[in-house]
């Protein structure tokens, strides 16, 4: 060993999670050495990694993350784990600008989960991300729109929301129906005004090149050469996720965001951000990316409240 390597071990769960890690003939073993200038090698349930010190940190890295999208898809393919080994070797997706804010500095992804992201957006017509509160889910999204329409690449940017309010009743709001609708999508308008200038988007807005409404309004409309981004997505039903997904025409993309831990539904109606996490999870063309409390770019202590709410919803999981 070099004096300036480094000499990690992963101990994976099972010898079954390992032939799947390592892929066909360790395939995928070889993939995440070549890509990342380490040496592995496997033994049993054991991942040795040896290199630089930094290379070693990303290999880890990538490792642990194409562990845990085996844990919610049951299995992998080979353009996972090129899109981690991308990702987190800071490759193009990573550190590409998604846009131009209006302060003037780069809107880029800021976590591996986010590079993930992003690479997604840029290479599937439809993708669906689930993460938590500050992940960075629908400013993305928002922004990576702001960007093919700056472009010339799309002609219209549609952000949508579910009308529905979050635990309270608020009960009879005053004004048009502007007025009305305009505090449920409220979080759009704030992305976009991080984004763009205000005069940029009253212009836009009153040309009909970007459309903010609810998620009803959505119903018997084909969009082309757009971009269509639900946010809140566990919010909307079933039938509603299949009347919003079967909204794009030709040279458009969607995206839909949301936190099924947030759900605001009823408790006898079913999420359609779930329904559709399972329905769609093998359609083509289609990307799933989770983001986890690593991906949050808030304010620290925002982590440390989504973690605490996670392992009581995980205490109650386990009690019953």
């Amino acid at each position: 060993m070099s004096d300036s390597n480094v000499i990690r071990n992963l101990t994976l769960d099972s010898r079954d999670e390992a032939v799947i890690l390592f892929g066909p003939r360790d395939a995928y073993l070889r993939t995440v050495r070549d890509a990342l200038g380490v040496k592995v090698v496997a033994r049993g349930d054991m991942l040795q990694i040896e290199g630089p010190p930094a290379a070693v940190d990303q290999a880890e890295r990538a490792f642990q993350q194409l562990r845990q999208m085996l844990r919610r898809k049951g299995k992998l393919v080979a353009e996972d784990v090129r899109s981690v080994t991308d990702v987190v070797r800071g490759g193009a997706e990573k550190s590409d600008s998604v846009t131009t804010m209006e302060s003037g500095r780069n809107l880029r992804a800021r976590t591996d989960g986010q590079g993930r992201y992003v690479q997604a957006l840029k290479t599937h017509d439809v993708v669906i991300c689930v993460g938590p509160a500050g992940s960075g889910k629908t400013y993305l999204a928002v922004g990576w729109a702001v960007g093919l329409l700056r472009a010339g690449t799309v002609k219209k940017i549609v952000l949508v929301r579910p009308a529905v309010e979050a635990g309270e009743r608020l009960g009879f709001l005053p004004g048009d129906l502007v007025a009305k609708i305009s505090p449920y999508l409220r979080p759009l308008f704030d992305a976009l005004a991080e984004i763009m200038d205000a005069e940029t988007v009253t212009k836009y807005m009153e040309n009909d090149i970007i459309e903010i409404l609810p998620l009803a309004y959505m119903r018997g409309r084909t969009l082309n050469s757009s971009v269509i981004i639900l946010d809140e997505g566990q919010n909307a039903t079933p039938t509603q996720m299949k009347m919003f997904l079967t909204r794009m025409g030709l040279n458009s993309k969607i995206v839909v965001t949301g936190d099924p831990t947030q759900t605001d539904l009823p408790k006898t109606v079913k999420s359609g951000l779930g329904d559709a996490l399972q329905r769609l999870k093998d359609v083509e063309g289609l990307a799933i990316v989770h983001l986890d409390q690593g991906d949050i770019v808030r304010n620290p202590l925002v982590t440390r409240i989504v973690k605490a709410y996670e392992e009581e919803t995980r205490g109650k999981r386990s009690a019953t």
